[in-house]
């Protein structure tokens, strides 16, 4: 039977002086050149956030750019705009999803186009969607930050200067994401949005080109038979994820890197392998202060969760932590280490947690 197994993962970063995220014109500044940037309210306090497309383009960045990845070309048609929808030949096509509507050449048994009695060949239409196996949150800051309004100017030696106003901030952020580790690589022909992956000639050809056909266990045809899942090798899959997972250790992007560049790699995580689609890292850091502006670490919360969760979860957790960032908690994370109700743990630096989790993950992929 397929396995139902994912990647779970939770990071902090942690930036100064920066606008990682902007909202455009800043309608409570009395200044028309005045930018704000993304904040949210919970309970009456303010969050700074990075979206979580922004979290995904950086992301699809730095695969193109650190792991060599050959990007799907986006094609506009009119007010649409859409990616190959060829999960085969472009591996952001199969980790981050597509949707593709267009028109396409109707095509015989032989794959030949069908014409009409004037000679013109036929369309039909191809509605084609695929559900990410990478899902993420935003990037928010994990205590409440009130961003700063500061002036900056563009000029030269002649003529005035043009101000201009905008909003920077200092936080420990938080975000977290899930990989589907089962269906990187792994297609559906549903009629059903979101599982029509493939049209039938791209699934025909990628089976010709050695990708296998293996039974899906959730989904039965009108006989009460498993329908079939479309799969590439094994060696693409792994090198899918594992790319996807390694890329963090090189993240980067924002607005403003001229002046305010920030360094968003994690500077904590933690890695897991379980067998739900539950995150259950979501609460491991919170704040306080009359203000709830200061950042805690919610030690008494993580273990809470590896103990309720100790069999959901496959192999090792992972935690990884940079030298200088939260210094304070080091004592306790390798108190993990001897605890026996819960999954073994490994505690160490960020690259080594990532390098050592994509070891782990290359035996859990079947």
């Amino acid at each position: 039977m397929m396995k139902n197994i994912k990647t779970q993962g939770f990071v902090l970063i942690d930036v100064d002086v920066v606008a990682l995220n902007n909202a455009g014109k800043n309608t409570q500044s009395n200044n028309d050149n005045a930018i704000a940037t993304k904040s949210i309210r919970k309970n009456g306090r303010s969050y700074v956030y990075v979206s979580g497309q922004a979290w995904r383009y950086w992301w699809r960045e730095a695969l193109q750019k650190n792991a060599g990845w050959n990007m799907s070309p986006i094609t506009r048609e009119g007010k649409i705009a859409f990616t190959n929808a060829d999960p085969f030949k472009y591996p952001d096509d199969d980790v981050f999803g597509y949707m593709r509507a267009a028109k396409d050449a109707l095509l015989d048994e032989n794959g030949d186009p069908v014409k009409d009695g004037r000679g013109n060949i036929k369309m039909t239409n191809v509605t084609v969607t695929r559900v990410s196996p990478l899902k993420n949150s935003a990037i928010i800051s994990a205590a409440s930050v009130r961003p700063e309004e500061n002036w900056s100017s563009m000029s030269r030696q002649e003529g005035d200067a043009v101000p201009y106003e905008k909003q920077e901030y200092s936080a420990v952020m938080k975000g977290m994401f899930s990989l589907d580790l089962s269906m990187v690589g792994t297609f559906s022909n549903y009629d059903r949005t979101g599982f029509k992956n493939l049209s039938i000639f791209l699934q025909e050809e990628a089976i010709k080109n050695g990708s296998e056909q293996i039974e899906d266990p959730y989904i039965l045809d009108g006989k009460g038979n498993p329908k079939k899942l479309v799969r590439l090798e094994k060696e693409i899959r792994e090198k899918r994820v594992i790319d996807t997972i390694q890329a963090l250790k090189t993240i980067s992007g924002g607005a403003m890197q001229t002046n305010n560049m920030g360094d968003v790699t994690p500077k904590f995580i933690i890695l897991a392998t379980t067998n739900t689609g539950n995150h259950p890292f979501s609460h491991v850091v919170g704040n306080k202060g009359q203000r709830d502006d200061e950042v805690v670490f919610n030690f008494d919360g993580l273990v809470e969760v590896l103990k309720d969760y100790k069999y959901t979860f496959d192999g090792s957790v992972f935690i990884g932590r940079r030298t200088g960032f939260m210094d304070d908690i080091a004592s306790q994370l390798e108190t993990l280490k001897t605890m026996s109700d819960i999954p073994t743990i490994k505690v160490l630096s960020v690259n080594e947690a990532i390098d050592q989790y994509c070891e782990q993950m290359k035996s859990q992929i079947e």
